[in-house]
């Protein structure tokens, strides 16, 4: 029963299918072939609008290559302190954007608000000693496992433009989000300001494929040679692209990201009915939040469960992880089966009866 992560399960069977469809024959190398144009045309169709497509191998490239476009040498970047990019990927933003630097305001949940980011870009000294704010990178699912809503995101860009700032995106869980809140991928994005998105797949069933997806022109114009240059121009691109098309037909990736996010809700309603257990930060997508006793923690553990404990660092200013509890992390994916939902409710019970009985 492994809740670890969203990226340890293989790849869903409609994008292994297409893979497998794609790999037959020979087609143009480099992105030329006929399966990357089909794919790039549907993003087109999916955000209602021309973007520029870049497809890359993992979410760290998608990430450090779409700042990279927005970002100079001597700027800055601001994001959450404990953002993917700040916390999660060795440094790769700073090194493609070849010395620029990460910020890391703190926030409730891992989210940033307009107001917050603003003060924050108020109190800058404006002289040349300062690297000038540049961008602001949001992850949509925050690492807290909550959905900017559409209010929050129209904020967010609205401060952007009045700063004179890039915004960037890091979508690597975009279509549990999407599916939270109900809405279209251009609500989400360009129509709240958004001009640059990593969009994620490999989270949600595809093998190893995200893409950059550009609805700022300008920010566009280098990457096909920063791509390059980092070694994610695939000669093979086909089998890229290949894996997005299984991955939009039929509706299957909402309806994976659907999926998982019905599960983490079973998950998360069933352990806040037991004594003992109340949640960090509210389930909003396919992560769960719980804070639990030390106890039912350790059965768990002891049953085989796999999960992540999970840092205080972002928790509301009342809320406190007491001696003899735990604060974990439980990560429901679209392969996740009910039955194993089930399983880890029922240790959970299992320990909360004891607990009571004593």
């Amino acid at each position: 029963m492994n809740f670890a992560s969203d990226n340890i399960v293989g790849a869903s069977a409609p994008v292994l299918q297409a893979l497998s469809s794609a790999n037959a024959g020979a087609m143009a190398a480099y992105g030329g072939d006929e399966i990357t144009k089909r794919v790039k045309a549907r993003f087109t169709e999916i955000f209602e609008r021309e973007v520029s497509v870049f497809f890359v191998t993992t979410g760290t490239a998608a990430n450090a290559l779409a700042l990279s476009s927005a970002v100079p040498p001597y700027g800055l970047c601001v994001c959450h302190r404990e953002a993917h990019i700040i916390d999660d990927e060795c440094g790769a933003p700073e090194f493609f954007m070849h010395g620029a630097k990460l910020a890391g305001l703190p926030g409730v949940g891992a989210k940033l608000t307009a107001e917050g980011v603003s003060a924050y870009l108020e109190s800058l000294p404006k002289a040349v000693k300062q690297m000038p704010p540049k961008a602001l990178s949001i992850s949509q699912v925050s690492e807290c496992g909550l959905v900017y809503g559409l209010d929050e995101l129209k904020a967010l860009g609205q401060m952007c433009r009045e700063h004179g700032l890039a915004f960037h995106m890091d979508g690597a869980r975009f279509a549990n989000a999407l599916v939270s809140l109900g809405c279209t991928p251009a609500e989400m994005t360009w129509k709240q300001g958004v001009d640059i998105l990593s969009f994620g797949g490999t989270k949600n069933g595809c093998l190893m494929a995200e893409a950059i997806v550009v609805f700022k022109p300008e920010l566009a114009e280098a990457l096909d040679y920063r791509a390059k240059r980092a070694g994610q121009i695939i000669s093979k691109g086909r089998l890229i692209s290949a894996q997005f098309e299984g991955y939009f037909a039929d509706d299957h990736w909402c309806a994976n990201a659907r999926h998982a996010n019905r599960l983490a809700k079973l998950l998360s309603d069933g352990l806040t009915q037991l004594p003992g257990v109340r949640l960090a930060w509210e389930t909003q997508a396919n992560e769960v939040f719980p804070i639990i006793p030390a106890a039912m923690d350790k059965a768990l553990r002891n049953a085989g469960v796999l999960y992540h404990p999970w840092t205080e660092l972002s928790l509301p200013e009342a809320e406190k992880v007491g001696p003899d509890e735990a604060l974990i992390r439980l990560v429901v994916s679209f392969a996740t089966r009910e039955e194993d939902v089930h399983k880890v409710l029922d240790i959970a019970r299992s320990v909360a009866s004891r607990q009571a009985a004593e």
